[in-house]
């Protein structure tokens, strides 16, 4: 059966960080097994390029930008990366914020894009944090909204860590609301207000993080009436994740992820998905999950999209 969406993939994605927490090859193990498996075929993939400078400037300060662009990072930035830097890191980051903005313009299409890369929502206006240099998310949202194609955007974040590089880029923005559940006693310690947080103690299992994004997500939807939806799928919310600090299984990840995508295709509003952290003890769950994303998207569009 054919995809009723789109994904987007880049082999570029993966700078190749070697033995590091962050599993950068799994974007192309999440390719790999969705072929393998049937899923989908080579058809339903898209390729991106890289967002352009112009682009990045809609989320990033020249000075940000300028030394990306040049290979000028301080020994400062690089520290609060977290991350071999390279040139190859710059332009999968790049990539990645193309990847977003190609999967929005085919969610707006389709109802659903899916991009194998990017929630890279720790990055700031003027520097990266915590594995991420460049704001995908923002640079599309902002792309999207210069170009006149919409207004609202919603962002929804689902990432165990708090999105402080999203709440920063967006504070004050009355065209962007963005909703953050994470787990509170983690990564990063100072977390910039977003325009609504949930902050979940230790160990929170499925039903109790259910019963806490539901309301606030549809409160968000009906209130806010976003024209999108970028849905910041991390994984890290599972209970064997390296990272992590709750207590979700596979099937409380894949009630999540249709809660997400149910709430706002009933409504016809479509969803943006995006990877975010993963890093599970066993990378074959990281992937397993990531996966199981799109399949709840597949599932939901059966049920809701029938718009597109």
């Amino acid at each position: 059966m054919k995809l009723p969406f789109r994904l987007v993939y880049h082999d570029g994605y993966d700078p190749h960080f070697g033995d590091h927490v962050f599993p950068s090859q799994k974007y192309r193990l999440i390719k790999n097994r969705m072929m393998l498996s049937g899923f989908a075929e080579e058809e339903d993939f898209r390729k991106p390029g890289p967002a352009t400078r112009e682009q990045l400037l809609e989320a990033h300060t020249p000075q940000w930008v300028k030394k990306l662009e040049t290979d000028t990072l301080t020994y400062h930035d690089i520290l609060k990366l977290e991350v071999p830097y390279s040139r190859k890191m710059v332009e999968a980051a790049r990539l990645a914020a193309g990847g977003t903005l190609l999967a929005a313009r085919w969610a707006l299409h389709q109802g659903v894009g899916y991009n194998i890369g990017g929630g890279f929502h720790h990055a700031f206006p003027d520097h990266g944090e915590g594995f991420c240099a460049v704001n995908d998310v923002a640079v599309a949202a902002r792309a999207l909204q210069k170009e006149g194609v919409l207004k609202k955007v919603l962002i929804v974040d689902c990432d165990v860590h708090q999105g402080n590089g999203t709440a920063s880029i967006f504070a004050g923005d009355r065209r962007v609301f963005t909703l953050s559940i994470h787990h509170f006693n983690n990564y990063p310690t100072e977390k910039p207000p977003s325009t609504v947080d949930i902050h979940l103690p230790d160990g929170v299992p499925d039903a109790e993080y259910l019963a806490h994004l539901a309301p606030a997500y549809e409160t968000a939807v009906l209130g806010f009436r976003p024209e999108i939806v970028f849905f910041v799928a991390g994984t890290d919310p599972y209970f064997d994740d390296q990272l992590g600090g709750l207590s979700l299984t596979k099937e409380g990840m894949y009630l999540r992820d249709r809660l997400v995508f149910d709430v706002a295709l009933r409504k016809h509003i479509p969803v943006v998905s995006v990877l975010a952290g993963g890093y599970a003890k066993k990378i074959d769950d990281t992937v397993d999950l990531h996966i199981q994303t799109a399949r709840a998207a597949t599932d939901s569009m059966t049920e809701w999209a029938r718009r597109w």
